[in-house]
């Protein structure tokens, strides 16, 4: 059973605290906490650039910069230190989604005891390699944390080792806890809240605890996902509720069932909630790049993104608001879904579906319409003797920005279908737009690469002679210095040597890709 027996009693509703930290000993648990034998004071820095878009004071708790590269160890190390020789003698277990893992596998080795580690199957790699090398016993079950914990429980008993939970404990939310001891003591100055990340409901809890015991005023605002949102709907419910599934996206706070502990001290200290997305997860994990030169992963950057919503929602200026950025433990692989992810959910990128009669001079005019706006994505393939349907993604500027751009193309006489929210589009679609088409008759197939600068592309469509008809094209902005264009182009065969000498003229290098096997089976 955990806490004390003043701490188990029926928790209330958030406006009427059942508890205060000093109450239940967490004010006097964090000071104590032992935690600098693994863990270092993290950097609280300014995020510069973020803060003057946003026209509020930014400041990132650098938990990232940890020697396991998230706050976790803290928690652990404490907990461990706790241990008596006998128990350490035994060993230990856990149930991790990888950053737990980490910090019980370094306290293991500091501690000179054995860890044995359940994992999720869906872990990063990076995590698994990382606690493999810190000398942690290795076991992969279940696709969440909560399936590996229960596998845990199974281990425990079997081989009487002893468990070090995640997050429902007091030393290890004690532990957590120093993280907001080290905010307080860095900025001294007005601090309007603080948002941090929630998944079990460990580092918040600890957060809260030492935050309403030492600055009642700084409000403490949890952070969760839209598809891993437990600890909200537990609050909600006023009683811990059990999600089905969770998304694995932001694997450090996928948990199904949150703790007693935790949620009894969230439900009690915890002023406010943020919900966010993939996208806008994605667009904070850029902001922190664009601010520090450092990838955080996907539950690292989520305090960032609901500052920015926070914000938005509320229309602040002004204000002075802390981002706990708890990990940074990505998978490079991951990234290449990130960046594709970022620009929608920054509303950097809106996302169309048009169309566009068939008709000669009508392609070039759609791009004309375009004007200075750059263009980051280009999907078209003949399909219809009579219009074509073109996906187009566009940079924008501002939110909402989408349903004007829309809007202006309509009136054009362009159908416009806003796929900007759309997630088959944004996951799929996107990808699939081709095929095989009986329309595309005489078709050469060309490969072209052209400085990416704006108006490049319609320099390239001014360009082509207008008898010769566009088939295909495709075009997606890679943040390279060179753009990459495939081109379906229609070409009698009495204009052969017109079109050769057409591309002579060009400044843009090229390679016929007409005869390449993929476009044979695929595309012709």
């Amino acid at each position: 059973m955990l806490g004390s027996p003043r701490a188990r009693r029926k928790p209330q509703t958030p406006t009427q605290p059942a508890l205060t930290p000093a109450d239940d000993g967490y004010l006097q648990r964090i000071l104590n906490a032992k935690v600098y034998d693994v863990a270092i004071e993290s950097a609280l820095e300014p995020a510069k650039n973020l803060s003057r878009r946003i026209a509020n004071h930014v400041l990132l708790k650098r938990e990232d910069t940890q020697p396991v590269f998230s706050f976790k160890l803290r928690g652990a190390y404490n907990k461990m230190a706790h241990l008596s020789r006998e128990q350490l003698d035994k060993g230990v277990i856990c149930a991790s989604a990888g950053n737990h893992a980490q910090g019980v596998a370094l306290s293991a080795k500091k501690l000179g005891c054995r860890a044995v580690i359940v994992m999720p199957v869906t872990t990063p790699q990076v995590k698994i390699n990382a606690v493999k090398a810190l000398g942690g016993e290795v076991v992969l079950v279940g696709d969440s944390y909560s399936d590996a914990y229960l596998h845990a429980l199974v281990i425990e008993k079997a081989e009487g080792l002893c468990f070090v939970h995640p997050f429902d404990d007091p030393d290890v939310i004690a532990g957590q806890g120093t993280v907001a001891m080290e905010i307080l003591r860095q900025h001294q100055g007005p601090i309007d809240a603080v948002f941090v990340a929630i998944g079990g409901g460990g580092l918040i809890s600890g957060v809260a605890a030492y935050i309403k015991a030492v600055r009642p005023e700084i409000k403490v605002i949890g952070v969760q996902t839209i598809d891993s949102d437990a600890m909200l709907r537990s609050v909600k419910s006023k009683k811990r509720v059990q999600l089905n599934d969770v998304g694995l996206f932001a694997d450090g706070t996928a948990v199904k069932l949150v703790g007693e502990e935790t949620f009894r001290i969230t439900r009690a200290l915890v002023d406010d909630y943020v919900v966010v997305d993939t996208d806008a997860v994605c667009a904070a994990i850029k902001d922190v790049f664009e601010d520090t030169r450092s990838i955080l992963e996907p539950s690292g950057a989520m305090g960032v993104a609901a500052i920015k919503q926070y914000v938005a929602a509320h229309k602040l200026k002004g204000k002075t608001f802390v981002a706990v950025t708890c990990g940074a433990n990505m998978n490079f692989d991951r990234l290449r879904f990130v960046a594709e992810r970022a620009e929608v959910g920054e509303q950097r990128e809106a996302l169309f579906a048009f169309t566009i009669p068939e008709e000669r001079g009508s392609f070039k005019r759609f791009c004309a319409l375009i004007g200075p706006r750059s263009v980051t994505e280009f999907n078209y393939r003949i399909s219809d003797a009579k219009e074509a349907h073109v996906f187009v993604g566009l940079s924008t500027h501002d939110r909402g920005e989408s349903a004007k751009i829309a809007r202006s193309f309509t009136k054009q006489g362009f159908g416009a279908l806003d796929l900007t929210d759309n997630e088959m589009a944004k996951e799929h679609v996107r990808h699939m737009v081709g095929g095989r088409s009986e329309l595309a008759k005489d078709e050469r197939l060309y490969r072209f690469v052209f400085p990416e600068r704006p108006g490049a592309l319609m320099r390239f469509l001014s360009s082509m002679h207008p008898d010769w008809n566009i088939s295909l094209f495709h075009y997606r902005n890679q943040g390279a210095d060179y753009g990459r264009i495939l081109v379906g182009i229609q070409v009698a065969k009495g204009d052969k040597k017109a079109f050769k000498d057409f591309l002579a003229t060009l400044n843009y290098p090229c390679i016929d890709e007409t005869d390449n096997p993929a476009y044979r089976l695929f595309l012709r």
